[in-house]
């Protein structure tokens, strides 16, 4: 399987990229992102790409993909709704797109979030756009489309966030998270667990294209 990985820097992304590479299914993983990855795989290829709005310049590299796993995505805290739409939604659907044209044959796979809207009209506004970014992605004419919705993630294996007030709790909370995760599995997924869930998904397809927190463990259950 050859996998393409938007998001890879971010802390789903690191934890997607690690379970990819161990992956005896996987013969290659294609980065694209702004920021080079410090990391050296025999598997591993980066693409750097400063506009993630314009892909032309990139689609003979784009072509020829099994599965995409899109783990970019950013907090909606102190943005207004018109900023976090165009970086929630129109880049994704740039991306999402012009893959579609490049591999129909492709499974694509898209990091939402617990609490996405779907009716687009409710109060919160992250939901509301996560759902019409949800929405929109499933028209798409892919081979399949999932849509992942974990709630609370525990960072795995040096995996670590970009921003640092979830670090830092993620840091305190990690022997907590820990314990809830083995207590409760359906109230925390972790990085690995989002990881093998979505190459199960990829390889094997998954019951509905909206893939909730207890979807997730399941799917990661059954990877071999």
């Amino acid at each position: 399987m050859r996998v393409l990985l938007f998001g890879a820097t971010g802390m789903v992304g690191q934890g997607v990229l690690r379970e990819c590479l161990l992956a005896a299914d996987v013969q290659e993983v294609v980065a694209v992102g702004r920021t080079p990855l410090t990391q050296e795989h025999g598997k591993l290829h980066q693409v750097l790409h400063s506009d993630m709005l314009d892909f032309q310049p990139l689609e003979n590299l784009l072509q020829g993909f099994d599965a995409c796993f899109f783990c970019l995505g950013v907090s909606s805290a102190g943005m207004n709704e018109a900023r976090y739409t165009h970086l929630t939604y129109d880049l994704t659907l740039v991306a999402a797109s012009t893959l579609a044209r490049l591999n129909p044959q492709m499974t694509f796979i898209y990091v939402s979030g617990a609490g996405t809207d779907s009716s687009e009209a409710g109060k919160s506004m992250w939901a509301r756009v996560k759902g019409k970014t949800e929405n929109a992605l499933l028209r798409l004419p892919f081979k399949a489309v999932y849509v992942f919705r974990p709630g609370v993630i525990q960072p795995l294996h040096g995996v670590r966030s970009k921003t640092p007030l979830y670090q830092w709790f993620y840091s305190v909370l990690g022997p907590l998270l820990s314990f809830v995760r083995r207590l409760k599995p359906g109230w925390v997924v972790s990085t690995e667990t989002v990881g093998r869930a979505m190459l199960q998904a990829a390889s094997h397809g998954a019951p509905q294209p909206v893939v909730e927190q207890a979807g997730i463990n399941r799917l990661a259950s059954e990877r071999r």
